[in-house]
């Protein structure tokens, strides 16, 4: 059967630690209090710290109810920009707990933990996964360029204070990019930081799908893996998708669905598969279709090809 269409949530997607996530979308795209230069979204059309209900609570409650039949490993906030600029999260989060049991993820880029009252609408998830992706100011201006009122320091207190009131996980994302935040001086810098905030795991990271910015450049594995020893707990290089579900060939999937997730986030064919149980060769006469009708484009990046929706094509 196929689900009705959703404007906030999409999914389930793969993800790289959390299986298959379904993904909450708490605010108009791009609405985001940094603009990092790696973004797969593109660059930040809405740059704010304003807290407010981007989107009401009671249709997103209601669409994540509709989606549960999808059977996902979590149902994970994220999509087009920082979903702790929603008023409204923790309200979210404890309506979800009264219709499932299914874990909650929340992907934040943690410039806004300073704030008591994010840090406590966080408080019931399941597992939070804020980001850490420079050592020292200098860097956190570059790569992440934050709205103006955030500094180095407010984020760090924030990442810190956010670990001495959460109960849940904690997992730690820090974004390694070659000439920026790859030499070996600074990742130590980093490591320190993360010493003294005392997250459950560390994620180690780098440009997969094509960036904002050209200049965003990935770090090979192996040099992640030996960058992974730098920290404590030790990092773990983010691996490939792996679901907790066997594909079923026989779930629906048509172009309405690939759409949904292709507006969300550039795929590659293998993410678009894994994502959407569609067979090889459906999934390819639905993507030369939708090329051809302009609804979709593609673009290689470092030899990989990505799908994307039109509107996000950079």
């Amino acid at each position: 059967m196929r689900s009705r269409a959703t404007r906030h949530v999409f999914g389930p997607v793969p993800s790289r630690r959390l299986g298959r996530s379904l993904g909450v979308d708490l605010v108009p795209f791009k609405t985001c209090s940094y603009d990092c230069i790696y973004c797969q979204l593109g660059r930040t059309t809405r740059k704010t710290v304003a807290r407010k209900e981007w989107v009401p609570v009671g249709a997103v409650l209601d669409e994540i109810r509709s989606k549960l039949d999808s059977r996902p490993d979590y149902i994970t906030f994220s999509g087009s920009g920082e979903p702790t600029l929603h008023s409204g999260l923790a309200e979210i989060i404890a309506g979800i707990g009264a219709i499932c049991d299914i874990p909650v993820a929340v992907l934040t880029n943690g410039s806004l933990l300073w704030d008591s009252g994010v840090r406590a609408a966080m408080g019931a998830a399941d597992v939070v996964m804020p980001s850490l992706d420079a050592g020292d100011a200098l860097v956190f201006h570059a790569v992440n360029r934050p709205h103006r009122s955030i500094t180095f320091e407010k984020m760090l207190s924030g990442l810190k204070a956010f670990r001495e009131e959460f109960d849940g996980q904690y997992w730690l994302e820090v974004m390694i990019l070659a000439g920026h935040t790859a030499p070996r001086a600074h990742v130590e810098m980093i490591a320190e930081h993360v010493r003294r905030i005392r997250p459950d795991r560390v994620h180690l990271n780098t440009v997969v799908r094509p960036p904002s910015q050209d200049y965003a450049a990935p770090v090979p594995l192996g040099r992640l893996k030996e960058l992974g020893d730098l920290f404590e707990p030790r990092a773990t290089v983010i691996a490939g998708f792996r679901g907790r579900h066997a594909p079923d060939a026989g779930m629906a999937q048509d172009q309405r669905d690939i759409m949904e997730l292709l507006s969300r986030r550039p795929c590659s064919k293998g993410d678009l598969a894994s994502c959407l149980h569609v067979r090889p060769s459906e999934l390819a006469k639905h993507l030369k279709a939708m090329e051809a009708a302009g609804r979709i484009a593609r673009q290689s990046h470092r030899g990989s090809t990505f799908y994307s929706a039109k509107g996000i094509v950079r």
